[in-house]
C-alpha cells in the first residue's frame, strides 16, 4: 500500500486549497472532515483524479500515513483543536507529528507543545497567511513548536510556500513552542494597522478632497507603482473601481467592521509585555467604534460638524497624504518588530527578524516591496532596537515629517478621525523625545501611593520616596516596574 505523505483534517476553504497545493507539488495527501460528506464531495469534484486519499474516520486517516505520521489541523481555533488532538492521540505513535495551521492563540500552542512532548508526540503551531488564493498557489508559512519535527515537515512546507522575488521560500523555522503562532499574530496585528491607515487615507480623499471612487482608484494605482507597492494597496485600487450594474459596490457596503480576535490578541500581548503598540491598538478600537453604527447615526444628529476655513490644494495634499501613509506604515512595523523582540526575550525564542520580513514578502496579506527594506535593515544591524533608527527609514520619516503633520492637522480641523495615523505621529514624537513628563506622573504615584521614583542625579535602579504631605512617614510601597 502506498501511504500518504501527510494528512489534513478540515476541508473548509483554507484546508481544501492547501491540500490541492500539496498535491500539485507531488505529495499524496489523506483528508478527513468531521462532516464526512465533505470528503466525498471533495473527491468527486476538485480532488477528482488527484493523489488525494479520502478518509471517513481518524483511524482510517492515521493508518494511511507514512511514518512518522504527519497530521495537519485546519479547524477553528480553541476547543476544536484540543478535541481533535485528544481523538488523534490513540492513533499515533511516539515521534509522530501534529500540526495546527489555524489562527490559534500562542499560549495555547505553548501548552499543547508541552503536553504532547510528555507523550512523545511532536507538535507544530504554524501561521498560514494568504487567504484562499495563497493557500492554493503559495502562502506565507510561519512554523514553530517542536524543533525535532521541522526536518520532517520542512520539505512539504517549503515546497508549497510562496516565493520571494529572489526565489526563496516564504517559510522558515521560527522557534520553540508558540513562536510561529506569535509571529502570525503580530502579522495579523500589522495587517489591522495597514488596513486602518488605508481606510483613513480613503476617508480623507473622499471627504477632505471630494474625490470620486474612480479618482481614488487612480491615485492608489499610481501609489502602487512606487514605494507603497503592496497587496493591500493593490486590492484597494481594485475595490474602488469595481462596479456591478454600473454602480460601485463599495458604496453599498455598511460601514461596520468585523474582526476575529487576532488584532485584540496582539494588543493584549503588547500590554502584557509593556510595549507601546499604539497604532495596532487604535486599529482594533477603530473597528470596535465602527461597529457602534446605530449609536454613531444617533450621535451624528446630536452634534454639529466643525466649520473649518480650510481649502486644500488637491495635488499637494495627495502628495502629503502619500508621505504620511508611508511614515505611519514605518511606525506601525517598527512597533510590531518591537513586540516580537520583547516576546523573544520573554519566551526565550531566537527570532530572526530579517528572515521574518523575508517570509512576509510573498503569499501573505501584508506582502509588499517595503518588507525588502526591512530585511535589509536587519541585515545591516541584526540587533536593531527600532526600525525607525535604521538609516533608510530614518531618512524617510524625517523627510515625511512636515507632510505628515500637515495631514494630521488638516484632519483634526476638518473633524475627520485618523486614529492610526495620528497615534503613529504621537509615538514618533514620544520616541524621539529625550524628556517626557513622566517625572510628574511618578511624583503623582508616589504622592498618593508611595510607589517611589528614581532620581536623575543618582544611578538607575535606586528608589526614593518623598513624604509629600508631611503625614505619610517614610514607609513606601513596592517599587515600580519600568
Amino acid at each position: 500500500m502506498n501511504r500518504a505523505d501527510i494528512g489534513m483534517i478540515g476541508l473548509a476553504v483554507m484546508g481544501e486549497n492547501l491540500v490541492l497545493n500539496m498535491e500539485s507539488k507531488g505529495f499524496t495527501v489523506a483528508v478527513y472532515n468531521r462532516t464526512v460528506s465533505k470528503v466525498d464531495d471533495f473527491l468527486a469534484n476538485r480532488a477528482k483524479g488527484k493523489r488525494i486519499v479520502g478518509c471517513h474516520s481518524l483511524v482510517e486517516l492515521c493508518s494511511s500515513l507514512s511514518k512518522p505520521a504527519k497530521v495537519m489541523l485546519m479547524v477553528k481555533a480553541g476547543t476544536p483543536v484540543d478535541e481533535f488532538i485528544a481523538q488523534l492521540l490513540p492513533n499515533l505513535q511516539k515521534g509522530d507529528i501534529i500540526i495546527d495551521g489555524g489562527n490559534s492563540h500562542f499560549p495555547d500552542t505553548i501548552r499543547r507543545c508541552r503536553q504532547l512532548q510528555e507523550k512523545g508526540i511532536h507538535y507544530i503551531g504554524t501561521g498560514v497567511s494568504g487567504g484562499e488564493e495563497g493557500a492554493l498557489l503559495g502562502p506565507s508559512i510561519m512554523p514553530g513548536g517542536s524543533p525535532e519535527a521541522w526536518p520532517t515537515v520542512r520539505p512539504i512546507f517549503q515546497a508549497i510556500a510562496a516565493r520571494t522575488p529572489d526565489g526563496e521560500p516564504c517559510c522558515d523555522w521560527l522557534g520553540n513552542d508558540g513562536a510561529g503562532h506569535f509571529v502570525k499574530m503580530v502579522h495579523n496585528g500589522i495587517e489591522y494597522g495597514d488596513m486602518q491607515m488605508i481606510c483613513e487615507t480613503y476617508h480623507l480623499m473622499k471627504q477632505a478632497l471630494g474625490m470620486t471612487n474612480d479618482e481614488m482608484s487612480a491615485a492608489f494605482s499610481e501609489w502602487n507603482d512606487a514605494e507603497l507597492n503592496s497587496y493591500l494597496i493593490e486590492i484597494t485600487r481594485d475595490i474602488l473601481a469595481y462596479k456591478e450594474n454600473g454602480k460601485h459596490v463599495l458604496d453599498t457596503i455598511l460601514d461596520a467592521a468585523g474582526q476575529k480576535g487576532t488584532g485584540k490578541w496582539t494588543a493584549v500581548a503588547a500590554l502584557d509585555l509593556g510595549q507601546p503598540l499604539t497604532l495596532i491598538v487604535e486599529a482594533v478600537f477603530a473597528r470596535a467604534l465602527s461597529a457602534m453604527k446605530d449609536q454613531r447615526v444617533q450621535a451624528s444628529k446630536s452634534f454639529s460638524d466643525p466649520q473649518p476655513l480650510l481649502v486644500l490644494d488637491r495635488e499637494r495634499f495627495l502628495d502629503d497624504l502619500r508621505k504620511a501613509l508611508y511614515a505611519a506604515k514605518i511606525t506601525s512595523y517598527a512597533q510590531g518588530f518591537m513586540l516580537m523582540r520583547a516576546a523573544a526575550e520573554e519566551y526565550a525564542w531566537n527570532l530572526d527578524y530579517g528572515s521574518i520580513a523575508s517570509m512576509w514578502r510573498g503569499g501573505c496579506i501584508i506582502r509588499s516591496v517595503f518588507l525588502t527594506k526591512i530585511k535589509e535593515a536587519f541585515g545591516r544591524n541584526p540587533r536593531l532596537a527600532n526600525l525607525m533608527l535604521d538609516s533608510f527609514f530614518k531618512q524617510i520619516i524625517e523627510s515625511s515629517q512636515q507632510p505628515w503633520r500637515r495631514v494630521i492637522a488638516s484632519a483634526v480641523t476638518l473633524g475627520i478621525p485618523v486614529p492610526a495615523m495620528s497615534t503613529a505621529l504621537a509615538f514618533y514624537d514620544g520616541y524621539r523625545s529625550e524628556w517626557l513628563p513622566a517625572n510628574l506622573l511618578q511624583a503623582q504615584r508616589d504622592y498618593f501611593g508611595a510607589h517611589t521614583y528614581e532620581r536623575i542625579d543618582r544611578p538607575r535602579g535606586e528608589s526614593f520616596h518623598t513624604n509629600w504631605t508631611g503625614r505619610g512617614g517614610d514607609t513606601s510601597a513596592s517599587t515600580y516596574t519600568v
